[in-house]
């Protein structure tokens, strides 16, 4: 299998092949806006969950607001240990330093293949090769991991395990946020049994990183995206007409809403349109990004609490496994999946 890694690390770059030089829209040096950390939206889970109905009533408030104006925020006092962040990161590394030979069997074609390692989004569509490698895990309803590094496999299902709690209890707090019963989303989404994608993304040093992208701009599908990153960035959300570099506070998670949250909320929720850059010349970049969604066969709609006369249905109903097949069987471009199915 082909590793962009390997390749990197093999030719002693001084220039990038053509295939992976992008053309970048003109616009983008002048959007770029360095937000302070402080002005991205910050949800502390303990005030979500706490016991006083003050300071949980403020955080359903605050998150809320996050999700309608933003479509991210990070994610503060969320329970889950340093070290474990630590450690999945660090078994993310041994498995991309793992040789060609001991992957070959995660060399998937097929979407929902159990685990799948590539390289660039789809090969087989896109124009351009992103400067990326990947692996791909279902976790859930059914835990999937490469064997190989020792420890790898459990490092993740430890890690998935604490991860489902924050989201959880995150899904709860935004369906009280929307005047909905707390458990709402969890049972019309199936959420007990629902599909998780755990992404692993290795961005290599690049000599020359103006003129590559990581990941173009895109949303997730799913209803949420929980990601954490090593110490170098790259991540950029769109906000209003501008392109914000993501500086992650200490040990927090950093959260975006998906295609099927703003499907559900009939566009109450947006979700936040997103891109990975190519900022180091000398080390990689690690995220570890798990998407949370429906079952696969879950027809996904807006809630019918949520429309009105003034409040019309804005998209149609699609079975979960039709929209990834959708999304992952074309380039990838802004909204362009989800504007295929608005009405």
């Amino acid at each position: 299998m082909f590793s962009l890694k390997r390749f990197v690390e093999s030719n002693s770059l001084r220039s990038i092949p053509s295939n992976y030089i992008c053309q970048k829209n003109e616009d983008d040096d002048s959007m770029l806006y360095l937000y302070d950390a402080q002005n991205i939206p910050i949800i502390d889970l303990s005030n979500l969950i706490s016991s006083h109905l003050d300071d949980r009533f403020n955080e359903i408030q605050k998150l809320g607001d996050a999700c309608r104006d933003w479509g991210f925020f990070m994610l503060i006092n969320h329970g889950v240990s340093e070290k474990l962040r630590e450690e999945v990161l660090r078994a993310s590394q041994c498995f991309f330093d793992l040789r060609g030979e001991e992957k070959k069997d995660y060399v998937g074609e097929n979407v929902f293949d159990p685990i799948r390692c590539g390289t660039s989004f789809n090969v087989k569509v896109d124009k351009t090769l992103y400067w990326r490698d990947c692996l791909k895990c279902y976790v859930h309803p059914h835990f999937h991991a490469p064997s190989k590094p020792l420890g790898f496999s459990e490092t993740l299902e430890e890690y998935v395990t604490k991860i489902n709690e924050v989201i959880g209890e995150l899904l709860k707090g935004i369906s009280l946020s929307l005047g909905l019963e707390e458990n709402y989303i969890h049972k019309s989404m199936n959420i007990e049994s629902g599909s998780q994608l755990l992404v692993i993304n290795y961005y290599p040093p690049c000599p020359k990183p103006e003129l590559v992208m990581g990941l173009p701009a895109h949303t997730d599908h799913g209803l949420l995206t929980i990601l954490i990153q090593n110490e170098f960035g790259g991540l950029q959300i769109e906000h209003d007409g501008k392109w914000i570099p993501v500086n992650p506070l200490p040990n927090s998670f950093l959260i975006n809403t998906g295609d099927h949250l703003e499907i559900l909320t009939n566009g109450k929720y947006k979700s936040v349109v997103h891109r990975a850059v190519v900022m180091n010349k000398k080390a990689a970049r690690i995220s570890v990004a798990t998407a949370y969604g429906p079952t696969l066969d879950t027809i996904v709609r807006p809630a019918p609490e949520l429309l009105t006369k003034d409040n019309p249905i804005t998209y149609r109903g699609i079975k979960y496994r039709e929209y990834i097949q959708l999304q992952q069987s074309q380039q990838l471009d802004r909204k362009s999946c989800l504007d295929r199915i608005r009405i």
